[in-house]
């Protein structure tokens, strides 16, 4: 999935360097924006300003400021999965499970350091359905998710995309839980989360 294609809503492709590097200057800008200000105060405007671009020019490529933040939430989402198959490549696939505690530790680590994150997470703030007009933001990672671990596992696709579900929608409320605790991630609450999803995916998929 490209950063800048797929369902990510471009008005035009850029074809330049030049050009695509405007595009993720306009990105970089929306994030920084959406800490300091939060998604409801953010404008094209404001976007554009920080960018150091006509608001002209971010029209070229983006018809409002919800399609700025889901082409960012779709960057991020590439990142976590780049950074989780990365992950997976240096395991035995015997204990697969053992990545759990990465793919979390990773969803933290950019909750606290990426700009943005922390307050759109991966669209639901925007809206429930903003990586795809057809299914849950969850649902996409959760498929995602599959499709990296099930070439690990000799259980039918059906149970994997099942059990991968159930944990990331776990997590996902588990994990704002401990946001909601604390801005850094209550670490009770975390670790909680990977006993948690740890023991199900293994007594699951194992």
């Amino acid at each position: 999935m490209s950063t800048l294609g797929g369902n990510t809503p471009l008005r035009r492709q850029p074809v330049q360097q030049r050009s695509a590097k405007r595009v993720e200057q306009m990105l970089d800008a929306g994030a920084a924006l959406i800490d300091e200000i939060g998604y409801d105060a953010l404008t094209t405007t404001l976007i554009a300003k920080r960018a150091g671009v006509a608001v002209g020019s971010l029209y070229q490529f983006f018809p409002d400021k919800r399609a700025v933040v889901r082409a960012l939430t779709h960057r991020n989402l590439e990142r976590f999965m780049a950074e989780i198959r990365e992950r997976l490549e240096g395991v035995d696939h015997q204990h697969w499970w053992d990545v759990v505690d990465s793919i979390l530790d990773i969803y933290l680590h950019m909750h606290r350091t990426v700009p943005g994150f922390s307050k759109v997470h991966f669209g639901d703030v925007v809206d429930r359905q903003l990586l795809d007009e057809s299914k849950s933001n969850n649902k996409v990672i959760a498929d995602e998710l599959t499709d990296m671990l099930s070439k690990f596992l000799d259980v039918p696709a059906e149970r994997v995309s099942f059990a991968i579900t159930i944990a990331n929608e776990a997590a996902d409320s588990l994990l704002k839980l401990a946001f909601h605790r604390d801005p850094d991630g209550d670490a009770e609450v975390v670790e909680e989360t990977k006993f948690l999803i740890k023991n199900y995916l293994a007594t699951r998929l194992s």
